[in-house]
């Protein structure tokens, strides 16, 4: 079959995807769940809610329609928010071609069930369709992407076939894919770094510098790691792109809707005024509540998550969340 690809979800990450494909001369069409969306980049060829200022191509094609997204798609990329993707992908799953291409590019985990994306999937997809899955994860903000600027992101899979095919189906002169055959580690380190995004933003936003960051990226990447170990993750892919790179840009970068949200914390505003004000969605808000479960359920020391966890859902104030991680029992690095 011809590569015919959708992409499912049209904020800022799968348009810039869908963009990325198209221009690669690819058939893609992007499905998009707001009529709004559809209606501007329909008359201005632009998602000017999503990803403003970036011309979209005239031979993507763009849907509301499930059904008219995948129906005889050679290739899946799924990149709609992680509360949303079961409920999603069940509505469209029996439209699917068998063994089709299925890339997930969500980053987070399922608030009731601590599933990662991928165990969601497959439970949302008969497993009679036998498709053929991989990640996509790494640092790269969408508008930096959309602006040709260079980025280096992970493919992982568990068949070396697959990824290598979804590797040269992406790669573009200024998007460079790696391979990597950790599902387990890609998955848990783009959702998990989310969360320590939004307490580098809070200590950004209290004033409290370079040194503090440099703190939390370090100790919340060992969080991140005992995470991984106990649900069987390797620990060499929390120091690769999909880990250490996508943590150190999402702590850093003023793009980066978990650090913003942060930040905004750290300055005193709410989190629902926060949440009220944009239509983006920051993941790592969601994920705190998961995290903060797999940590009790596995026995995991993560005390940078339990304190955003403290400041998002019971008020407590940034200063004296980071006052008592300074305060903790003097230990060994590890």
């Amino acid at each position: 079959m011809r590569e015919k690809i959708a992409i499912i979800g049209a904020g800022s990450w799968g348009t810039t995807l869908a963009i990325l494909l198209s221009e690669k001369g690819y058939d893609t069409t992007l499905w998009a769940y707001e009529a709004e969306v559809i209606q501007h980049i329909e008359t201005n060829l632009e998602n000017s809610i999503f990803l403003p200022e970036i011309p979209i191509p005239h031979n993507l094609k763009i849907t509301n329609s499930l059904q008219e997204a995948v129906t005889e798609k050679s290739t899946i990329v799924s990149v709609v928010p992680s509360h949303f993707l079961r409920l999603t992908t069940e509505h469209y799953c029996s439209f699917l071609s068998p063994q089709v291409h299925f890339v997930s590019a969500t980053k987070g985990i399922e608030e009731e069930t601590l599933l990662r994306m991928s165990q969601v999937i497959h439970q949302a997809v008969p497993s009679s369709l036998q498709i053929n899955f991989t990640v996509l994860s790494g640092p790269s903000f969408a508008r930096e992407v959309s602006n040709k600027k260079a980025t280096a992101i992970t493919v992982a899979g568990e068949d070396p076939d697959e990824t290598k095919y979804i590797q040269q189906l992406f790669s573009t002169p200024f998007f460079r894919v790696y391979r990597n055959n950790d599902v387990i580690g890609v998955e848990l380190a783009g959702a998990v770094k989310n969360v320590i995004a939004i307490a580098a933003g809070i200590s950004d936003g209290l004033g409290f510098g370079n040194n503090a960051r440099a703190a939390l990226i370090t100790r919340g990447l060992a969080e991140i790691v005992r995470l991984g170990k106990a649900l069987g993750a390797s620990s060499s892919t929390f120091y690769g792109l999909s880990g250490v790179g996508d943590l150190i840009l999402t702590c850093t970068g003023d793009l980066s809707r978990n650090r913003s949200l942060g930040l905004r914390l750290g300055a005193g505003e709410t989190l629902s005024a926060i949440l009220n004000s944009s239509k983006m969605v920051a993941e790592g808000v969601k994920t705190t509540k998961s995290v903060i479960n797999l940590a009790q359920r596995h026995s995991i020391e993560m005390p940078i998550t339990e304190q955003v966890a403290a400041v998002l859902f019971k008020g407590k104030n940034p200063t004296e969340a980071f006052v008592e991680l300074m305060g903790r029992s003097l230990k060994y690095e590890n």
